[in-house]
């Protein structure tokens, strides 16, 4: 087999840690996993016959508020615990090593915060105007349509981005399940030479593009068919699938690792890939093309020390006739192709190199390090020394104090608790539930729940780097290749179907909520309440569905080039929503004194603190990175900004309205 999982898994084969596996292995894991969609497009149906006998707009938005605790909870968990905790997290942790812990160690308490700061307060506001999204409930706290607007707006901005990180994970997933699938590969083939010289497409790896289209068609149905109450339950079954999944990988990794302290003396000895560029040639030109597929391995050098190994980071192609691989870009193909070369002695001595055909035949190719032009180090690269995967701050190729040095290290403790109470998706679930007991119960059961995810994650993760090394190339795989990797060495493929559905569940319950909330903002907030007040429920029907389902179309061709981490697109997502809508919200349900004006400022001074400060990040460092002013994190910037704004602004201006403040801070 010459596909990336076994490539991986033949790396360890002198170990005697795994045994490949044929197509029956991969076949079954699909079937798991095809019974677990199917599971979610029989609760989709479910729903749409229940939603027929109800108000629409409230049942398909909102599922009538009638939501009990296990409902409640597990969709409030699943929607936050997205493809950034199952494929961008995972990432991070192999990426940068055990300090990501300190990273998400605020996350067992965020319940408390994100569901006991407003969500009594909202869901009481929500029933008294009938609000269905939160650009309802500020519309009607303010009594002003333009700041309704003003939300509606920021929610379809930060929202679209965010879907773009969650079709990306959902690409990743599929193309490691489909990895061993001959006819996979059969379609790759044809989809790659089909998009060849089409902008746009041209440059898009074939197989991402083939998973996305499938990935975008499952959830855009289910989602746009079911609505609110499918998006629920099949959140309960995604919840219920995403723990499980981590708890049968957390005893499979650390056994098969030898155990913790194996796993953590071999990784202390470890030292980081040095990234490079390779020159790759065969000795004569080729009588048919040659693909080198992104991730294979290449040794030179025989035996000992001078025995190198490179893992391509892109995909690169010989063309007939020719001796000398080129790489693909947006702008055209190049001679030098990105790499890693590993530098761990352990991981170079057991290296087996990919075998390349062409025309039926092996072909021999030889490479050599391009010498770079000198450049401005501006990050962290673990200069080469063994453990730095064990301390702090961290690996971190675009900044110089590693990836979590102390200052940022604290502003993540607070951004997870508080920011998770500033996102609208968040907010819209609290709108959602049925009475305060169920509240309280939920944010119990929530904490748990994340407890028995996040921190089995970073140990399952560490494990990864011992058993799967090299995927530094492509880490926002490390996931579903590392689900792979594990059922196949137990002799237990079929449950890869299982644990692979783990993270893809989390990103399908993360993207139904955030399309939903992007199609209510556009029917409810902009068509219905701004162009057409008495639209009939006929129409507002049909309108939903079509703009579900083109919200989903143009976030997949957003997705078609995406950035390298997943999880950057929703840190910035994120934060850019809570520091937008944290401070205006939680004031205009608690302070009777705080009024229209304060509430626009405090959005837009929130808002644009945050798009500055990653705008500025982003033109010193060319990534998506934000300048961090005295070491915080620009939702602790934006959110104070936000804050301080808002108070300042809402006492200099007239007070609301008296039968505002009557309406919703006196009983009838």
């Amino acid at each position: 087999m010459n596909d990336l999982t076994t490539l991986s898994l033949e790396f360890f084969a002198p170990l005697g840690l795994f045994a490949q596996a044929g197509g029956g292995g991969s076949n079954s894991a699909i079937i798991t996993f095809a019974i677990y969609i199917v599971l979610v497009m029989v609760l989709a149906g479910l729903s749409h016959r229940l939603l027929q006998s109800k108000s629409f707009m409230s049942e398909y938005f909102l599922g009538s508020r009638s939501l009990g605790v296990w409902a409640f909870a597990l969709t409030f968990a699943a929607t936050s615990s997205s493809g950034g905790s199952f494929i961008g997290f995972p990432s991070l942790v192999y990426t940068h090593g055990w300090v990501v812990a300190l990273w998400i160690g605020s996350y067992m308490v965020v319940p408390i915060f994100t569901m006991g700061l407003l969500g009594k307060r909202i869901n009481q506001v929500a029933r008294k105007t009938g609000a269905i999204t939160i650009p309802d409930v500020l519309r009607d706290r303010f009594d002003s349509p333009g700041f309704g607007g003003l939300a509606t707006v920021l929610i379809v901005f930060f929202m679209t981005f965010n879907l773009i990180a969650q079709f990306k994970g959902g690409s990743n997933i599929l193309q490691t399940l489909l990895a061993d699938v001959p006819l996979f590969h059969a379609a790759k083939v044809f989809t790659s030479d089909t998009l060849a010289g089409v902008p746009f497409f041209g440059a898009a790896d074939a197989g991402y593009f083939l998973c996305l289209l499938v990935f975008t068609a499952a959830v855009v149905v289910y989602t746009a068919y079911g609505g609110f109450r499918a998006v629920v339950w099949t959140d309960v079954l995604q919840g219920v699938v995403m723990v499980a999944g981590v708890l049968i990988m957390l005893p499979m990794a650390i056994y098969l690792v030898g155990g913790m302290e194996k796993a953590t003396k071999e990784i202390a000895r470890m030292t980081p890939p040095r990234a490079v560029s390779l020159l790759i040639e065969t000795d004569e030109p080729l009588a048919s093309p040659l693909v080198l597929a992104k991730n294979s391995w290449l040794v030179s050098g025989g035996e000992g020390e001078n025995r190198r190994v490179f893992r391509l980071a892109a995909e690169a192609r010989i063309k007939s006739g020719e001796t000398t691989a080129q790489v693909k870009t947006d702008e055209a193909a190049k001679q030098h192709i990105p790499a890693i070369e590993i530098t761990f002695a352990k991981h170079i001595a057991s290296a087996r190199p990919t075998t390349f055909t062409s025309g039926g035949k092996v072909v021999s190719v030889h490479q050599q390090v391009v010498p770079e032009e000198q450049k401005k180090k501006t990050g962290y690269d673990g200069d080469g020394q063994a453990g730095v995967y064990m301390k702090g701050p961290g690996i971190d190729k675009s900044s110089a104090d590693g990836f979590l040095p102390l200052g940022l290290a604290i502003s993540f403790f607070f951004m997870w608790n508080f920011s998770g109470a500033g996102q609208p998706s968040n907010m819209v679930r609290l709108m959602a539930f049925k009475d305060s007991n169920t509240l309280r119960r939920a944010i119990f059961t929530v904490a748990i729940y994340y407890t028995l995810i996040y921190f089995p994650l970073v140990v399952i993760f560490m494990c990864a780097k011992v058993l799967l090394p090299g995927w530094e190339t492509d880490s926002d795989r490390i996931m579903p290749e590392m689900a792979k990797a594990l059922t196949l060495a137990m002799n237990m493929p079929w449950l890869a179907g299982l644990l692979v559905a783990a993270p893809f569940a989390a990103v399908m319950s993360t993207m139904d909520s955030f399309l939903l909330m992007i199609s209510s903002a556009l029917v409810r907030d902009v068509y219905q309440r701004n162009i057409n007040p008495d639209a009939p429920e006929k129409t507002i029907k049909r309108l939903t569905y079509v703009v579900t389902v083109v919200v989903g179309l143009t976030a997949m061709l957003a997705a078609v080039s995406p950035p390298q981490f997943l999880q950057d697109i929703i840190v910035f997502t994120g934060s850019g929503l809570s520091t937008s809508f944290l401070a205006p919200v939680s004031l205009a349900l608690y302070w009777p004194r705080f009024n229209r004006q304060g509430a626009i400022a405090g959005m837009l001074s929130g808002f644009l603190t945050h798009m500055l400060l990653y705008t500025v990040g982003f033109f010193e460092s060319g990534e998506l990175e934000p300048l961090q002013l005295f070491g915080f994190h620009p939702f602790m910037v934006g959110a104070l900004a936000s804050a301080v704004v808002s108070v300042v602004v809402a006492l200099t201006t007239s007070p609301p309205p008296e039968h505002l403040v009557r309406k919703f801070f006196y009983r009838d």
